[in-house]
């Protein structure tokens, strides 16, 4: 096994792109690879790109009028059928959207390859993340759901346990709804309540069906949500449920949408605490998945202040070359966002917080909306799994 990460990448992929007046605007990913190669990282990894998914790939989890769909919208955005998502606010369609859709499919199916092969311990694909597209829709932004091919395709090389950590702001629904029955993919998703953001999906009482019931763990968290209530929500959850399923990978999602300047959404996260769950994910790994880890990005719509800063201290935990969150921002990476979007660039690589959270172990408050959301999820899903709420 390679001693070296894999940092999945091709240009490319800044063709997924909704137009000028939308959110998701792909300077974010050109930005963040900008800053990864800034502080060198991309010397710390193995820069690896992969072939788009072809029909009968992305088949492990779209449907085949759907993935047609997306050919024909893409090849005529005229043509987009808004039943099934496309040609919508969320998802207006654009010439290329299957090709940069399956090619985003494929850095992160390739990124979990790479780690069952055992070619290295760790993967990252920061352009991934698309967790909100159905097996027959488009939805919130995503096309195709990356995330939930890349497990499929761990299942179809023989894995057994596969768990998803998922903390973008909004819930990972695509990925719960693709393994919904299924016992050996655990997904746990931590993000902003569904009474107050979409996909208004995520409540805790959601926790799978069938053979999967049990499988499926929510944590809705209450709007305002800062850097201690989101730590102690993770590690009043994740831990302890990672020790008892023994994945042979962890995938996580990274969305940095959960930071208090993203504009669409309502938690006070810093940059600082998305770096120690970053931290924590790469533990994790090493603790319970035998160090087997794919992370992918996701949302994130503070284009310029966030998300290049946030994801780049991904790639750098992953490297084992972790940047130090002290470290000034190169001066070429401020020239090169200045070129591409006239703003000026954040001049450090944090937010000057300290993180820290109370230990689950050492108290409920049952007067905390905090400790309410935590205690919810745990009744609900805790002992479907036989384990102590």
């Amino acid at each position: 096994m390679s001693g070296r990460a894999q940092l999945m990448w091709d240009d490319a992929v800044t063709g997924y792109d909704f137009g000028d007046t939308h959110p998701m605007d792909p300077v974010r990913l050109a930005l963040t690879m900008g800053l990864v190669r800034a502080f060198g990282l991309d010397s710390a990894v193995d820069l690896r790109s992969a072939r788009p998914l072809g029909d009968s790939s992305l088949g492990l989890v779209h449907r085949q009028d759907y993935v047609a769909a997306v050919r024909a919208a893409s090849a005529d955005p005229r043509a987009a059928d808004q039943s099934y998502g496309l040609g919508t606010v969320d998802d207006p369609a654009f010439t290329g959207m299957h090709e940069a859709s399956a090619l985003i499919a494929g850095l992160s199916v390739g990124a979990a390859e790479a780690v069952w092969r055992g070619e290295t311990e760790h993967a990252v694909n920061f352009t991934g993340g698309l967790h909100h597209a159905m097996p027959g829709s488009a939805a919130g932004f995503c096309v195709y759901n990356d995330a939930a091919l890349a497990i499929a395709r761990l299942l179809e090389l023989g894995a057994e346990r596969v768990a998803y950590v998922d903390v973008d702001v909004h819930h990972g629904d695509g990925v719960q709804a693709a393994f919904w029955e299924d016992p050996r993919v655990l997904t746990v998703s931590l993000h902003e309540h569904p009474r107050t953001l979409f996909p208004q999906t995520g409540w805790p009482e959601e926790t799978g069906a069938g053979d999967g019931e049990g499988s499926a763990v929510n944590v809705a968290l209450p709007a305002g949500t800062g850097d201690q209530g989101w730590l102690r929500a993770f590690h009043a959850v994740v831990p302890e449920l990672l020790a008892d399923f023994r994945p042979q990978v962890l995938v996580t999602q990274h969305g940095a949408d959960t930071h208090f300047e993203d504009p669409l959404a309502h938690l006070a996260v810093s940059l600082d605490a998305q770096r120690a769950v970053m931290e924590s994910c790469h533990r994790l790994a090493h603790d319970h998945a035998d160090g087997r880890w794919v992370a992918l990005g996701g949302g994130g719509y503070a284009v310029v202040d966030v998300v290049p800063r946030s994801w780049t201290h991904l790639v750098g935990i992953a490297a084992h070359a972790p940047v130090d969150p002290a470290s000034v921002v190169p001066p070429s990476w401020r020239d090169l966002v200045y070129a591409r979007t006239r703003q000026l660039g954040p001049g450090r690589m944090t937010d000057g917080r300290t993180p820290s959270w109370k230990a689950w172990e050492d108290g409920y408050d049952p007067a905390d909306r905090l400790d309410q959301a935590v205690l919810a999820s745990r009744k609900a899903a805790f002992p479907l799994r036989g384990l102590l709420t």
